[in-house]
């Protein structure tokens, strides 16, 4: 499994017109928005142990400027479905898709890392998987890191 992930201070999945998930930074803080992708050979085990990555990672400004997770802060979370995170661009200027795992695979194990999260304790909002989806948000920083498991 593969995230990038992103330290926010805005969010929004809107799809077909409506925001279908949100964070709620509206107090000053920060969020982060987790794009998700999915191979073939990914496990429940592996969905567990990057939402665990993710809850943990210390990317927040905290007092004094230390770093701090959102296990720390309780900073909502925006996971968001991204299959194009395993594009291969090896040969020609046409992405293969072939390392993405496919919808009957990949949503039960975006669904997983999501469960987990809320499961840590994470306020989780969601994209809607296999939908064609406008993401806006603005990166604090920027902060974008790419977790592998």
């Amino acid at each position: 499994m593969r995230a990038v992930v992103q330290r926010v201070t805005e969010a929004a999945v809107v799809v077909d017109g409506e925001t279908v998930g949100e964070l709620d930074l509206t107090d000053g803080r920060h969020g982060l928005v987790a794009l998700i992708g999915v191979t073939h050979d990914d496990t429940p085990e592996l969905a567990a142990k990057l939402a665990d990555k993710i809850w943990r990672l210390r990317i927040l400004d905290g007092d004094g400027g230390r770093e701090c997770s959102p296990a720390d802060t309780d900073a909502p979370i925006l996971v968001i479905s991204q299959f194009t995170l395993y594009a291969n661009t090896t040969k020609g200027r046409r992405p293969s898709w072939n390392a993405a795992a496919p919808g009957p695979v990949a949503e039960p194990l975006v669904d997983a890392v999501v469960a987990a999260l809320r499961q840590a304790g994470a306020t989780v909002a969601t994209g809607r998987f296999g939908a064609h989806m406008r993401v806006r948000l603005v990166n604090d920083g920027p902060v974008t890191v790419i977790l592998d498991v």
